[in-house]
């Protein structure tokens, strides 16, 4: 019996370390990025591609500085053109002669999208966002990126090969390999004719915030009117101070905070520089706190009406290296569903499994307060929300009235121990039950032990 459990222990072991680093959301169980290659056009020694990025997530978003596709070419391929992206290295193309040498001859090329306002005719649809996708809750308008390439240089064989080992170049996602599917169709004239690719992939991008990050990047602090007990982020939430690969300041260090700032940007004290880092955050640099996180949530209970309750949520942003454009909140509580109004904030249900709507995704208005400034430059924003008391399953017991789960741009926030929720006053105990009286009568009736 101990030989089978050792095998099976064993089995699931090998499988672990062969599958991918794919996560699973329970907020949003379909998300993911595909990555569509569409062969359009092949001809003798060329093929024509169409490369199409979409973002199938809720709430999750790419934001600057975008992504970075990257992927293996099987055999001596180059890219001779391209439209709507770029890419970073041409490569070494001596052995081509002649006035036209290919865009790119990189055996691993990296492709990034085209600046906003570049020159129209290396244009295509849905390019040219600096590499950024929206969420399809947030803006449904972004949650595409396209790019079109000639391919070829393969030798005598003109039959396209799909390239492997990609990698979309934001931290957290991690893509498995190319997986031919039904070719895509495409409208012409109005919707009166149609064509078809000759052949289409899809590649799948899944995110996992344990790749993204070693440690979380937010936290949760709660109070409530019927408490003056603030209950903090828990100690450490994202690190300690003093520990390797933490960064923080002091609000009045000035001396300090442009060391710091002087050694992240430049790569002083022999590192590399963070923002070189290919797919890789920046290591934040904070102001120090008990938590040490760049993002702090704050929940709290404000009012509490005869049909009605009201509570105020405020973010803050303790990065002094970082604005967060395009930033969101994800929110998991009961009372969701009777959820009455939202001040100065966005607000969409996720419905995530249809019947049941305890979630909901908040956001910036555009122009207004879509981007959350950096620590030292007012960063913080507030929202107030108003929810209609559900007979059914209302109540502040028990810690009831706070979130069961927040997440900002998409990654989950500590929150403290349920235990030291801010509690309720103890309506049993009589008006004599003070401090004093209880204290005294402990003493009695140890006297009388």
């Amino acid at each position: 019996m101990g030989m089978v459990l050792i095998l099976i222990f064993f089995f699931f072991s090998l499988i672990s370390s062969i599958s991918p680093s794919y996560g699973f959301d329970p907020l949003d169980p379909y998300g993911n990025i595909t990555i569509k290659w569409d062969l359009l056009l092949s001809t003798s020694g060329t093929n024509n591609l169409m490369v199409s990025i979409y973002n199938f997530q809720q709430y999750r978003h790419v934001e600057p500085p975008g992504w970075k596709l990257n992927w293996a070419w099987k055999g001596k391929e180059v890219i001779w053109s391209m439209q709507g992206a770029e890419a970073t290295e041409q490569g070494n193309c001596t052995e081509f002669k002649g006035s036209t040498l290919p865009h790119c001859c990189e055996k691993e090329p990296f492709i990034v999208d085209l600046l906003p306002g570049t020159n129209y005719n290396a244009q295509t649809q849905n390019c040219c966002k600096g590499g950024v996708l929206s969420s399809m809750k947030q803006d449904p308008s972004k949650y595409v990126a396209t790019f079109q390439m000639a391919v070829g240089g393969s030798g005598t064989n003109s039959r396209f090969i799909m390239p492997e080992n990609f990698n979309l170049g934001v931290p957290g996602y991690s893509c498995g390999g190319a997986v031919k599917v039904e070719p895509s169709r495409y409208t012409t004239d109005g919707g009166r004719r149609w064509t078809q690719a000759i052949a289409t992939w899809n590649v799948t991008c899944m995110y996992s915030q344990s790749l993204a990050s070693p440690t979380p990047r937010c936290c949760v602090s709660l109070s409530a009117f019927y408490n003056q007990t603030i209950v903090s982020c828990p100690r450490c939430s994202c690190g300690c101070q003093g520990q390797p690969g933490t960064k923080c300041v002091k609000s009045t260090d000035h001396y300090l905070f442009r060391r710091e700032l002087s050694s992240v940007k430049t790569g002083r004290y022999g590192e590399t520089p963070p923002l070189l880092k290919q797919n890789q955050d920046p290591t934040p640099v904070v102001r120090c706190s008990e938590h040490m996180c760049p993002i702090r949530v704050h929940w709290h209970l404000k009012q509490s009406y005869k049909q009605y309750w009201r509570a105020k949520m405020t973010v803050t942003n303790f990065n002094i290296m970082k604005n967060y454009s395009e930033w969101n909140l994800v929110v998991l509580h009961p009372n969701l569903q009777s959820l009455t109004q939202v001040f100065s904030f966005n607000y969409a249900p996720l419905n995530r499994y249809g019947y049941i709507n305890d979630t909901g995704m908040f956001w910036g208005l555009p122009f207004y307060n879509d981007i959350l400034l950096q620590e030292g430059k007012n960063g913080n924003l507030q929202t107030e929300i108003l929810l209609r008391k559900d007979p059914e399953i209302f109540t502040f017991r028990e810690g009831w009235g706070f979130p069961r789960k927040i997440q900002f741009n998409g990654d989950e926030c500590v929150m403290p121990p349920p235990d030291e929720y801010p509690s309720l006053p103890n309506k049993g105990l009589s008006a004599f039950a003070t401090t004093p009286f209880i204290i005294l009568f402990s003493l009695f009736l140890a006297f009388m032990l």
